[in-house]
């Protein structure tokens, strides 16, 4: 149902909805910490857990598709808890998957070697991704809800590109953090337990996740929905039936999105290891310095977002992926330094463009009622089969056809495929969310988008 109430919005103070903000992404940093540790030390997971698993032949691809089968589960995670966020609240939801997220990352940090217990240890792996995928399929849509619901309108994409800057923060943490134990451990020492320090980390960050998490109210959007008795009945059938356009435009636009981050925050760590040589601690510094430019530029890409729309921001980076990512990837086979650093600028600058903006676009694809359920679904859907077999499959074209620069094509055909759900998107910037009926004191527009 959409709600359509006339009545005097209620007001949220700016120095809440900062409180909001702030606590909601240090959350989200917390548990894509735990997710980004995986590929950061993929090499690792290869020698201990899996068979036969010499980092020079097929081990890395068996640890990505292992990597992959998070995401088969990662839809039923959005259908699950997606439509229980918007039947029990936003806070609820989200405080158990940061729970189910760290200790299963804490977990994986325990696993036995395949040398000690044989098949069991890449099946307990494959479980404990599971239950990271399920979590994970409740996390972003919810956080990108709340965030979206607490923001006021006029500068919703300034506000909620600080979750994308949690989001990358973790990454950032995870690679400085396995960065930091490459540079003080030996060879020796890291592949035999200095691998599982990050996983045990992520326990004592997940407390420190829900702890900021369970001091928040729930957002005034839901909260007066639940006043009023005007909660839907059953999310998920509402979404299915009579939200399903909007649900198709998310999928489109997550498509190519998500190939971009998976292939660009995930495989690319390993892509500079095995494909052009580098060693992997100068691999992970490349990285590093990327992410680093993009948490710079991602806040005032959300807020340019406010003044100019978020539909030629995210249409920049289409077009932009279209016509770049191969020649990125060539200037990343040539192994220069110049190369590198020039083919993931071009990457970063173009992914900062989608960072900056899709956690303020994807939530006013719904109306309040459904928004966690649809953007959750709709999301998770298109990452499961688009963007978390992106490494296993970029592994695989890459060492098929001997083209180093291939990943490039194959981000470029995924912008393409999403060029028409771009192309369709209705501009949200300066506009209430659907079903909205709160607004922010103190939170003046830097324009009015027209």
């Amino acid at each position: 149902m959409t709600t359509s109430d006339t009545s005097p919005p209620a007001e949220v103070d700016e120095r809440t909805v900062r409180k909001a903000v702030g606590a909601a992404a240090m959350g989200n940093l917390v548990e894509w910490f735990d997710y980004g540790i995986y590929s950061y030390v993929v090499l690792y997971i290869t020698l201990n857990l899996i068979p036969g698993g010499d980092a020079g032949n097929a081990g890395p691809g068996y640890a990505f598709a292992i990597f992959a089968v998070a995401y088969l589960v990662r839809p039923f995670g959005g259908i699950i808890l997606g439509p229980l966020g918007d039947r029990i609240g936003r806070k609820k939801v989200l405080a158990l998957t940061i729970v189910v997220m760290s200790a299963a990352s804490f977990c994986i940090g325990l696993l036995p070697t395949y040398a000690a217990v044989g098949f069991l240890a890449p099946l307990l792996l494959i479980l404990l991704r599971m239950v990271q995928g399920f979590a994970t399929g409740g996390e972003y849509g919810g956080a990108a809800a709340f965030i979206a619901e607490y923001a006021p309108d006029r500068r919703r994409g300034f506000y909620c590109s600080f979750l994308e800057l949690g989001t990358t923060g973790g990454f950032v943490l995870a690679a400085g953090l396995v960065t930091a134990l490459e540079f003080g451990l030996t060879d020796e020492a890291m592949t035999s337990w200095g691998w599982r320090v990050p996983f045990l980390i992520a326990g004592p960050l997940g407390l420190v996740g829900l702890y900021l998490r369970s001091k928040l109210e729930d957002t005034p959007a839901f909260r007066e929905l639940e006043e009023k008795a005007q909660l839907s009945e059953s999310p998920l059938r509402d979404v299915l039936t009579k939200h399903w356009r909007p649900m198709i435009i998310c999928i489109g636009l997550v498509l190519f999105y998500n190939v971009a981050v998976y292939t660009i925050l995930f495989y690319m760590p390993d892509y500079l290891q095995t494909t052009t040589g580098l060693e992997a601690t100068t691999a992970l510094l490349y990285i590093l310095g990327m992410m680093v430019v993009i948490m710079i530029v991602i806040i005032p890409v959300g807020a340019l977002s406010d003044r100019i729309g978020r539909k030629p921001l995210i249409l920049a980076s289409c077009v932009g992926f279209i016509v770049l990512s191969y020649p990125a990837f060539l200037m990343l086979d040539t192994g220069t330094v110049l190369g590198t650093v020039g083919g993931l600028l071009v990457l970063g600058l173009l992914l900062v463009l989608l960072l900056g903006t899709m956690s303020a676009t994807l939530p006013a694809l719904f109306d309040t009622d459904v928004r966690y359920g649809g953007f959750s679904i709709g999301y998770n859907i298109s990452t499961s089969i688009f963007g978390g077999t992106a490494p296993a499959i970029l592994t695989f074209l890459v060492t098929s056809t001997g083209n180093n620069a291939f990943p490039g094509v194959y981000v470029a055909v995924a912008a393409v495929i999403s060029l028409g759900a771009v192309l369709a998107l209705r501009e949200s910037a300066g506009k209430p969310l659907p079903g909205a009926g709160f607004t922010t004191s103190r939170a003046a527009s830097p324009s009015a988008v027209r």
